[in-house]
């Protein structure tokens, strides 16, 4: 008996839905509008979060990297940059002290690079000079050719791998490997290209090429510039072992006393995770501020359309309690009907997205390559947290108006002209 008044009433609804078309679709409207502004940011931000991930990948998840800089800011930057720089003396001594982590490597960087083949050449670029043990890291995997090996690392051989911006830059047709290219006028012997680091949010990275440590020191010196050591831990799981220790080791060797701050940084993939959970919170309140403004909209569109259909409706609402209606029935037709408003707005709202998501994503990134972090498709769980909160609007929505419909007195209702 339940069941068969629930789907009279289902049905009753459909019906005055598709008796005015129009109306319905206009009442919805500014659900459309709020469900697309939640579909589109978690789009934006899911892309975004993917992007991100790439690039701890990219970075390792088990990689420290001691450097005198911070690599997330929020210290004063006058006393960071009067700190000490790390010499090479510094990080011998390190890698002879510290235990636990499974390579330790350093990394001497010259920015602004002029790199020559034949008669192309490209400025800006930059060189890191460092030991065969990167080329067991994520950033030291090659697409093409191989990384200089521990002998061509113990000689100071000229050789070089190239960034993948750089590789394309020089070599387009992708033959570089064998290919003799100058560095600041010196000569280089390509042995290897890096496979395509860069994401949206760190692309320079394809702008760096590799040289044995060596090699660097004699082509740019190594007095008058700050070295990185990375750290790699071996497990993520052991990086909070290995990130103490290096700590500690780190101090006995820049002779720090046991109340001195750090005059180093410990820079690590989480060094982000709080920048970019405060950016994300910045999108979702500016995005949820919108929303919520879009769905107060349709809530008043769709509330101010279900009072019209109970004023319209008045004198059915009274023949239906006449002949024995009950209260819920009455209360669950409009609820329903202001919830399927509200779905249909969320269906026009799937459909409109899908066309703006579909070619943005394709077609974008061909003329702004930082967005090639965006999907063509919608996620499946936005769509559906997208319909469950649709139906929760419609709902609110026509809460007031179900229960004024249900209270009405049936001897009223008839009267109703």
């Amino acid at each position: 008996m339940i069941f068969t008044e629930i789907s009279e009433t289902v049905k009753l609804a459909f019906d005055s839905i598709r008796q005015s078309k129009l109306r319905s679709f206009l009442a919805s409207l500014g659900v459309v509008i709020g469900i697309s502004f939640v579909i589109l940011m978690g789009w934006i931000l899911s892309g975004l979060d993917g992007a991100m991930q790439s690039t701890f990948n990219i970075i390792g998840v088990d990689m420290l990297y001691v450097d005198k800089w911070d690599w997330a800011g929020g210290r004063n930057w006058k006393l960071v940059e009067q700190r000490k720089d790390i010499t090479l003396e510094e990080f011998y001594r390190f890698r002879d002290k510290i235990k636990t982590p499974e390579l330790v490597f350093p990394q001497l960087r010259q920015w602004g690079i002029t790199v020559k083949y034949e008669k192309d050449y490209y400025q800006g670029l930059q060189i890191s000079g460092t030991t065969y043990e990167q080329s067991l890291t994520p950033s030291g995997e090659v697409m093409q050719g191989r990384y200089f090996s521990q002998f061509e690392d113990e000689m100071g051989s000229d050789v070089i791998i190239l960034g993948f911006n750089v590789n394309n830059m020089l070599f387009p047709e992708g033959d570089g490997i064998g290919k003799i290219i100058k560095v600041n006028g010196r000569k280089y012997s390509v042995v290897g290209v890096i496979r395509k680091q860069g994401t949206s949010f760190f692309d320079f990275m394809d702008n760096v090429s590799y040289i044995p440590l060596k090699s660097f020191t004699k082509a740019f010196g190594k007095t008058d510039r700050s070295i990185s050591i990375g750290v790699k831990a071996g497990s993520e799981e052991r990086l909070d072992e290995v990130r103490e220790e290096t700590k500690a080791v780190m101090r006995q060797v820049r002779g720090l006393e046991p109340g001195d701050d750090d005059d180093f940084a410990v820079n690590e993939t989480k060094a982000f995770e709080s920048s970019v959970a405060s950016i994300r919170l910045y999108v979702w309140g500016v995005g949820i501020g919108m929303t919520i403004l879009s769905f107060i909209v349709g809530i008043i569109g769709i509330m101010n359309i279900m009072f019209v259909s109970v004023t319209e409706r008045t004198k059915e609402i009274g023949i239906r309690k006449a002949i024995g209606a009950k209260k819920r029935s009455i209360w669950l037709q409009f609820i329903v009907e202001s919830s399927t408003l509200s779905f249909i707005g969320a269906l026009t709202s799937f459909i409109v997205v899908s066309l703006i998501v579909f070619p943005v994503a394709t077609f974008l990134p061909k003329v702004v390559p930082e967005t090639d972090f965006l999907s063509p498709f919608i996620p499946l769980d936005l769509l559906i947290i997208a319909s469950i909160v649709s139906i929760f609007v419609g709902i609110l929505s026509g809460l007031i108006p179900a229960v004024r419909a249900s209270n009405l007195d049936p001897v009223d209702a008839l009267r109703y002209e």
